[in-house]
């Protein structure tokens, strides 16, 4: 089984997906497509970084995962492949792919080179898929691109230490469908600086003192029902391994959510200080 997976920032209210699916079926029958999102906020490369980063690891060994996000080719923006963690990716060298190579190093990483092997009105996109294919097929790194040993960093995924080690100063990289708000504090970090200390997440209106195992672990008392628990403020570590602000079983359509009640929004402060 040859999966391919999307990642994008197109919606579904134009053809573009499911144009873009016929591409891949088209040149690959056999292929098996898998949705991540199709909603990244348009041209959001942290955005689309984190999600892919949160998601590839539920996928088999082998997955190639197509990211069409600012993949439009120009003199800032090469179009990459990247073997790593035994799985395959596709992307414009826009900074998408750094928060991965900043866990692990590729084991393979190439600039796609192939543009000109394809008719003159070949877009952005039939580049992708056509190199896509090619590696679900089972075809080397090596045939489509020229070997290269870095790629384009993003800065913003990188929360910072404080010089005397009493902080970390992060902000919001994702807001999700519920409203939570996802900072580029990662767990890893958190306890390299915490080393057991106690802290404050210090936020815009509202400050969190401790950060819970799960959602539901914010009921502490066995006095009351779980339900009378909606509507609190938490922070947990996620699956992805970031710093998340919540609130309880929350639903931003009717009661609101960490991102209209706290006031968190894409790119606002979060500080954990240590004492």
């Amino acid at each position: 089984m040859s999966i391919i997976t999307l990642t994008t920032d197109y919606g579904l209210k134009d053809h573009f997906v499911g144009g873009l699916k016929g591409k891949i079926l088209s040149e690959y029958p056999e292929a098996t497509i898998v949705d991540i999102s199709h909603d990244i906020d348009p041209f959001n490369t942290v955005e689309a970084s984190y999600v892919i980063g949160a998601a590839y690891s539920s996928f088999p060994k082998g997955t190639v995962h197509l990211i069409g996000v600012d993949i439009e080719l120009n003199k800032e923006n090469q179009h990459i492949a990247m073997q790593w963690n035994d799985s395959f990716f596709i992307a414009a060298d826009n900074g998408i792919l750094s928060m991965l190579s900043q866990k692990i190093v590729p084991q393979k990483m190439v600039v796609i080179n192939i543009h000109d092997r394809l008719p003159s009105d070949a877009t952005d996109l039939d580049v992708f898929v056509k190199v896509a294919c090619h590696i679900a097929k089972g075809g080397l790194l090596n045939v489509v691109g020229r070997e290269i040993g870095s790629i384009k960093q993003v800065t913003e995924l990188k929360a910072i230490v404080s010089d005397d080690n009493n902080s970390i100063k992060g902000h919001v990289i994702y807001i999700d469908h519920f409203g939570n708000v996802v900072t580029n504090i990662s767990k890893k970090q958190f306890l390299e600086v915490a080393k057991g200390r106690p802290y404050e997440i210090v936020m815009k209106t509202k400050n969190i003192k401790t950060i819970l195992p799960n959602y539901s672990a914010i009921a502490i008392s066995e006095k009351y029902p779980i339900k009378n628990y909606e509507g609190e403020k938490l922070a947990i570590f996620n699956e992805a391994g970031f710093l998340e602000i919540a609130i309880f079983r929350s639903n931003p359509s009717k009661v609101g959510s960490a991102n209209s009640l706290l006031g968190l929004n894409y790119r606002d402060n979060v500080v954990i200080k240590f004492k």
